[in-house]
């Protein structure tokens, strides 16, 4: 039997550099309608569960979770693989996969890749009943992007992470760093000598491409990319990327943006370090 996979996706109003992002418009749809969907569309999923926070400000998210019937986890602000893990129990996930609520082109083919990278098997074995068991899944960890030395060769904005429930456990109870609790997957990839850990990369490398939104430029960009598809959420990276050939003067719009180090913190959060 194959274990339950449960893709999270974490999501919260008080963004740093563009509040409220979560449920600004999107061709016509609030972002996170736009992320929770494409990230269903992925065949390795047994559920999508939101997980935001017990802050006020996100009774909206909330609300819309219950308008469109999307199971959703409401728990601490400020230490996400606390929110995780809780989720986690709640919806009986073995496998957890994160997403970001910030992502509305996720590809669920990328996201499927990752799924069958972690557990060792070919796209088609995960639909049958010789499936293996999670407990005979070769790594404890998979992501399409890491910190040096690994890298990224998927833009940004296609961020999948995969692990076990017993790995998050393991987290949730022995991670003490703030970049750890607020970034949920640092504790495996800063150990690769204790977990076994599978960066999932693509040839060529397209890892400078940014298809994220964190600022009002990234809005602008996802907003055109999908005006460039009217009437469809089914378009894959792949077609942006085809898109971004015909248009490349549409990387000029957020080129200037930098990426987050995975070690940032918000510094609002309450921690002390």
């Amino acid at each position: 039997m194959k274990p339950r996979i449960v893709a999270i996706i974490q999501a919260r109003m008080a963004s740093s550099r563009l509040p409220n992002k979560v449920l600004l418009d999107i061709a016509g749809e609030p972002m996170l309608v736009r992320v929770v969907e494409r990230t269903r569309k992925a065949r390795t999923l047994d559920e999508v569960v939101v997980a935001t926070t017990v802050a006020p400000t996100d009774d909206a998210v909330e609300a819309l979770c219950s308008e469109r019937s999307y199971p959703c986890y409401r728990g601490s602000s400020q230490d996400v693989l606390d929110r995780y893990y809780q989720a986690a129990r709640t919806f009986y996930a073995e496998v957890i996969v994160r997403i970001t609520a910030d992502c509305p082109i996720i590809d669920p083919g990328v996201i499927d890749k990752t799924v069958y990278a972690f557990l060792g098997v070919e796209s088609d074995e995960i639909h049958t009943k010789t499936s293996p068991s999670q407990q005979s899944t070769p790594y404890d960890y998979a992501a399409n992007r890491l910190p040096p030395p690994w890298g990224r060769t998927y833009p940004i904005g296609l961020d999948t992470e995969v692990c076990s429930f017993d790995g998050l456990e393991t987290a949730w109870k022995e991670a003490k760093k703030n970049h750890q609790r607020e970034h949920v997957m640092p504790f495996f990839y800063e150990q690769p000598e204790r977990f076994r850990i599978l960066h999932v990369s693509h040839d060529p490398d397209y890892g400078s491409m940014r298809w994220t939104v964190d600022t009002q430029q990234d809005l602008e960009l996802l907003r055109e990319i999908y005006a460039s598809f009217p009437g469809r959420d089914d378009f894959t990276w792949r077609d942006v990327l085809a898109l971004f050939e015909q248009e490349p003067e549409l990387a000029l719009i957020n080129a200037q943006i930098p990426a987050k180090h995975y070690r940032q913190v918000d510094t609002r959060a309450g921690y002390e370090g």
